[in-house]
């Protein structure tokens, strides 16, 4: 009886707001030499948790083993999971990509799904060519800002036990004359029973003493392996952080009260204060000016490549659009970009800049850029109409003056002190107890026809990192496994949120992820699987538990 009993005892420990180290330490032990059941269970929610009717997991986490605790420093617990199990129905298939109009070319089609219209064309060119077909409708799920309804519709062939197999059929499909990839029907992010791989560092304030805060290496303009960052910090622990675009962090980021990254304007980030010791959710916006004389302008961006906004949600003109949109680059032939010496060195290229020190006083103005940034001072590019407006306006001597005003989602200002950071990633997962993922003001959901981005990231199952705080305030990172076929397929952004809650969280970020989420601990090393064969990334930034 020691097994049923001790998973009781477990479950327990999860729920209470003050962890048992003792208790911690047996389970690590016996859980190892334990046998798994092969079914799935379920355990509660934890206190106070409420799950929607219809939602995802049906409230409760579908545990397929006993959870791991560990002790990684005094406050700081690391906790892996596992939920659900492989399914005899899951299966690999064949997916026949879709043209973006009626009549378009059939080899050359790229967009994952479509209309019925488009759907049903291809599905019968399919079967005339002597493939049995199914025809799918894709279903969104209801988001904070977005009603739940009918993506699109996809066109698949076969079922197949490996991802070999399905690839020697999508050759045939290919040679017939149609353009398609492979699927694993358990990465589609309708199951809630797929396996998944949950690993959760939480930092309780009530016994650690150090700080949470961020790092991004020597220069923003290049990338580091978080194992290296934890090491150069000394941490206890660490998570990846914000996208990052030529080898930079994208999006508003704040370090210890200082402005060094631009925001993608309205796009959510989470905000922590008194060391990591707060966390809140919120939307943000940040409007850098510059004052030339009796001219106030409004500076584009700081810290990114000119011209290039990726993310979109910029100001000025951006094309497309200017309203967030994840993973697209919009662009703009005439900006002004600020650059502080975080950066580096800066990019060269044509147009124009103005030298600053560190009391805003020009030294130069140049009539090309890629000067380096003084130390204590910036620079401001200029591209287009904007370098010659630079040049005919500023002058060596002048004396600028830049301010900067960030602004929550009620269009507060937000107080930039030390020890403030803020990270624009996104989307939100829980704010003020309830899951809310606002996809569609976050830029998941893509504007126009083709949703095969809005399928393929933000509704099929990926690998994600997520950052949180609980009622009793304990920091919460967590990465979620993906892409591994039997071990951890991963999760859709609705479900991230709803895992988040039902681990505890009252506010809770998304963080990058596919690819990027990993997580390290001092003495364990990565702790989770990460999905590139290749393994962990070089990252833009990360955030890191400092003892």
């Amino acid at each position: 009886m020691i097994a049923p009993i001790l998973f009781c005892l477990i479950r327990e420990v999860l729920m209470r707001p003050k962890p048992l180290p003792a208790l911690a330490a047996v389970v690590t032990v016996l859980a190892v030499s334990m046998p798994v059941a092969a079914s799935a269970r379920t355990a509660p929610i934890p206190e106070g948790a409420q799950a929607a009717p219809g939602s995802f997991f049906g409230g409760r986490l579908p545990l397929s083993g006993r959870p791991v605790t560990t002790e990684v420093a005094r406050g700081v617990t690391l906790t892996t999971m596992s939920l659900g199990a492989k399914d005899a129905d899951d299966y690999w298939t064949v997916h026949v990509y879709l043209p973006a109009t009626i009549d378009g070319p059939l080899n050359k089609a790229g967009t994952a799904l479509g209309s019925e219209e488009i759907a049903r064309r291809v599905a019968e060119a399919v079967r005339g060519k002597g493939f049995e077909p199914r025809l799918e409708r894709v279903s969104s799920p209801a988001f904070a800002d977005r009603p739940a309804g009918t993506l699109g519709w996809t066109v698949r062939v076969g079922r197949y036990a490996t991802d070999a197999e399905a690839s020697a059929a999508l050759a045939t499909v290919r040679a017939a004359g149609f353009a398609g990839g492979t699927r694993y029907t358990a990465q589609d992010g309708t199951d809630p029973g797929a396996p998944q791989k949950v690993h959760m560092i939480s930092v309780d304030f009530r016994k650690f003493r150090g700080s949470v805060g961020t790092d991004f290496g020597p220069t923003l303009n290049g990338t580091e392996k978080l194992t290296d960052l934890v090491a150069a910090n000394r941490a206890v622990a660490g998570i990846n952080a914000q996208w990052f675009y030529n080898s930079a962090p994208g999006g508003m980021y704040v370090k210890d009260g200082k402005l060094i990254g631009g925001a993608t304007q309205g796009r959510g980030g989470i905000k922590l204060t008194k060391d990591g010791r707060r966390a809140e959710v919120d939307a943000y916006t940040a409007h850098v000016t510059m004052r030339v004389g009796k001219t106030t302008v409004e500076l584009d961006g700081v810290n990114r490549v000119p011209g290039e906004i990726w993310n979109c949600g910029g100001v000025g003109g951006d094309q497309p659009t200017e309203k967030p949109q994840h993973d697209l680059k919009c662009t703009d032939d005439s900006e002004l970009v600020r650059f502080t010496p975080e950066w580096g060195v800066p990019p060269k290229g044509a147009g124009a800049e103005a030298v600053l020190d560190e009391r805003g006083r020009v030294t130069a103005v140049n009539g090309s850029r890629g000067a380096a940034v003084p130390a204590g001072g910036s620079t401001i590019q200029a591209t287009g109409e904007s370098a010659s407006w630079l040049l005919d306006r500023v002058k060596a001597g002048d004396r600028l003056k830049v301010r900067e005003r960030v602004e929550d989602g009620r269009g507060h200002r937000v107080s930039l002190k030390r020890g403030t950071t803020i990270l624009q990633v996104g989307p939100t997962l829980v704010r003020d107890g309830r899951v809310s993922v606002n996809a569609q003001a976050d830029g998941l959901i893509r504007e126009g026809d083709d949703q095969t981005f809005t399928y393929n990231w933000t509704l099929r199952a990926n690998p994600r990192s997520m950052i949180g705080m609980d009622r009793d305030g304990r920091l919460m990172l967590v990465v979620v496994d993906g892409r591994r076929d039997g071990y951890s397929e991963g999760l859709g952004i609705a479900q991230t949120g709803e895992l988040m809650k039902l681990l505890g969280a009252e506010e809770a970020m998304n963080l990058d992820g596919g690819g990027s989420s990993v997580l390290v601990t001092r003495d364990g090393g990565i702790v989770n699987r990460p999905s590139d064969a290749t393994g962990q990334r070089s990252l833009g930034n990360v955030i890191l538990v400092r003892p």
